[in-house]
C-alpha cells in the first residue's frame, strides 16, 4: 500500500604529510556544529509534511511546523549529530501535532467536517484523486495509530524507528498499524464508494 507515498529528502579533508598526524586527528575528534539555517533548508519540508499528515489542516500545519523549529533553535545546543537532528525533529513535529489537536479538541467525525470545510465542496460533490480522499481519511484515525501510520509510510520507518520516535513499544507499534490500516480501510468503505469497489 503506498497511499502515502511523498517526496521524502561528505567531507574530504586535506590531504597531510605523515608529520601532521597529531593534527591529522583532530577533525575526526571534533564536536559536531548544528546549523541552524541549514537543518531548516533540509527539513522544513518534511517537518511540515508530518503536521500536515497529522492534522489534516494545511494552515494548522504550518503553525506546528513554525513551533517546531522555534523549539529546534532553543534546544540546538543538544543537537548531537544530523542523524539526532532528524530523529528530533519528526519526534517533535509528530508531538506538537498531537498537542495542537488537542487544544482544539478535534477528534473522529469533527476531524471530518472541518476537512470538508477547509477544502471547499462536500466529498460527494468533489473529484479530488483517490490518494488526497485517503490522505483526509487519515486525518480522522486515533492520533496513535495516525501517527504510526505517517512515519512507516511516509517516512518509510521500521515498527522499531516509529517505536523509538514515539517512545512506544515495538509491539503496541506494530498493533497501531495494524488497527490503524483496518480502520481506514474500513472508512474507505463508507467514504470512498465512489472509487474504491470490492474493500
Amino acid at each position: 500500500m503506498n497511499f502515502l507515498s511523498f517526496h521524502a529528502y561528505l567531507l574530504h579533508p586535506e590531504p597531510r604529510s605523515p608529520a601532521d598526524k597529531k593534527v591529522e586527528a583532530k577533525p575526526m575528534a571534533e564536536k559536531w556544529h548544528p546549523d541552524f539555517e541549514r537543518l531548516v533548508d533540509e527539513h522544513q519540508s518534511m517537518v511540515f509534511s508530518l503536521a500536515w499528515r497529522m492534522t489534516g489542516d494545511r494552515g494548522l500545519a504550518e503553525e506546528v511546523a513554525q513551533d517546531v523549529f522555534l523549539e529546534l533553535d532553543r534546544h540546538m545546543d543538544r543537537i548531537e549529530s544530523p542523524e539526532h537532528a532528524m530523529f528530533w525533529l519528526r519526534r517533535v513535529a509528530i508531538n506538537r501535532s498531537a498537542d495542537a489537536l488537542r487544544r482544539r479538541k478535534v477528534r473522529g467525525v469533527d476531524l471530518w467536517v472541518e476537512i470538508e470545510e477547509n477544502h471547499g465542496a462536500p466529498a460527494e460533490e468533489r473529484s479530488s484523486p483517490l490518494s488526497a480522499r485517503l490522505e483526509q481519511l487519515l486525518s480522522t484515525l486515533p492520533e496513535a495509530q495516525r501517527a504510526a501510520l505517517v512515519l512507516r509510510y511516509q517516512e518509510d520507518l521500521t515498527p522499531e524507528e516509529i517505536a523509538a520516535t514515539v517512545d512506544a513499544p515495538v509491539a503496541t507499534v506494530k498493533s497501531n498499524l495494524q488497527r490503524g490500516l483496518k480502520l481506514l480501510r474500513s472508512k474507505a468503505t463508507t467514504h470512498l464508494k465512489e472509487y474504491i469497489r470490492g474493500l
